[in-house]
């Protein structure tokens, strides 16, 4: 992600909002707009599977195939930033997704259906990326943490909210209406960033249009970003794979949810919103490396507790992946951008290319686990993905 640090200014950021909780407001709701769309559909996947008569690992696949671009979008808005204006790019990127999720409510089959998906990914992740960019050159100091935490909360609401608002949606009215729902909420995202966001020239910039893919280079030849890299890709890996195959298993006996509880099953995010908040925080007291290892031990102790036949152990065993994943997500953020010496947007939209390839690949890897060998098979393999992200955290010093 982009680092809010990178461009900092003086001058107070450029938002309409007349106090700071208006504003915070603003930048969360923001935020939330932008990605709902990305895992709400997780919630409706045991019907879209039976929708489209496919098995859970090809809807999952389908469903995830966002990520792939999500991934594209990231690294070519990190590399070409400095020369696309924020507003407009932020605002057309959100009427644009509002097309790809209304034509999921009619795709004819699981192959448009992905490719819709991807077209999606590619807005959303370009608006996410110039928004943070937005943010981080016109915010002051003062204003910086304020308005980066108002951004991540929103993020993480959406993943609670987006799948409350999928699974009640479709549950009510089918699964149509729910993608023509989403797509309002996309027009919604764009007009107020039209009302809330002011016309700003993206930032002047001497180096030659080839600077950026040298600097990508450099990036991945430093031992420590490219761990970092390795470790974003690994935690969307665990993180999609637990959230995209789990819903198999509480709809199936013994658990045996209906839809809308599926839907309210992911209040469990709600204490990553509050303890994501504290990763800076943690990292300055007790440094990067015991920071993520502890996260990442917090995701590992959840996984034991999902493969018990008791609701309440499932959920406990969610909360843990769900707090630990997110916190060690923050903390390797924050690294990507104090460790890149220079061109920091192209050091973040690297680690968000890897990031979201990750969730692409534990889609595809970890559903051909849970179709052929079961779900303990499945978080076998996530349990190796954290294990690996745990490996390469030895190599993040400061």
């Amino acid at each position: 992600m982009t680092d809010l640090s990178a461009h900092m200014k003086p001058s107070a950021m450029a938002m309409h909002s007349p106090g700071q909780a208006l504003r915070s407001l603003v930048i969360g709701l923001t935020a939330f707009l932008t990605v709902v769309d990305l895992f709400a559909t997780q919630a409706i996947l045991p019907s879209l599977t039976r929708h489209y008569g496919v098995t859970p690992a090809a809807m999952g696949f389908a469903v995830n195939a966002s990520t792939f671009g999500m991934a594209v979008a990231g690294l070519v808005v990190g590399l070409f930033s400095p020369h696309i204006n924020r507003r407009t790019g932020i605002l057309l990127s959100l009427m644009l997704l509002a097309i790809p999720t209304s034509l999921l409510a009619v795709a004819p089959n699981l192959a448009v259906f992905t490719a819709l998906r991807v077209v999606q990914g590619l807005c959303m992740a370009s608006a996410f990326a110039l928004t943070l960019a937005y943010l981080g050159e016109q915010c002051s100091a003062m204003d910086a943490g304020a308005a980066f935490a108002a951004y991540i909360t929103g993020n993480v609401a959406s993943n609670l909210v987006g799948r409350l608002i999928s699974a009640a949606v479709a549950d009510r009215f089918g699964l149509a209406w729910n993608f023509y729902f989403f797509a309002a909420l996309n027009l919604a995202g764009a007009a107020l960033v039209y009302f809330n966001i002011k016309r700003v020239q993206p930032m002047a910039t001497t180096r030659l249009i080839e600077a950026p893919f040298a600097a990508m280079v450099a990036h991945w030849r430093d031992p420590r970003l490219r761990a970092a890299f390795g470790i974003g890709f690994c935690i969307l890996f665990a993180f999609i794979g637990t959230f995209t195959f789990v819903n198999f298993v509480l709809v199936r006996p013994p658990l045996s949810l209906g839809m809308m509880d599926l839907g309210l099953i992911y209040f469990v995010f709600l204490p990553s919103i509050v303890t994501t908040l504290l990763a800076g925080r943690v990292v300055s007291r007790l440094g990067i490396r015991p920071t993520i290892w502890c996260a990442l031990a917090v995701a590992g102790v959840g996984l034991p507790l999902m493969l018990t036949p008791h609701l309440g152990e499932v959920l406990a065993g969610m909360v843990l992946v769900g707090v630990g994943t997110f916190f060690a997500q923050a903390a390797a953020t924050g690294f990507v951008g104090q460790a890149a010496a220079d061109n920091r947007g192209v050091a973040s939209g690297t680690y968000l290319a890897c990031y979201f390839c990750g969730g692409l690949v534990g889609t595809a890897v970890l559903g051909r686990l849970f179709d052929g060998f079961g779900w303990h098979a499945c978080v076998a393999g996530i349990a190796l993905a954290l294990a690996a992200a745990a490996l390469l955290t030895f190599a993040l010093k400061r």
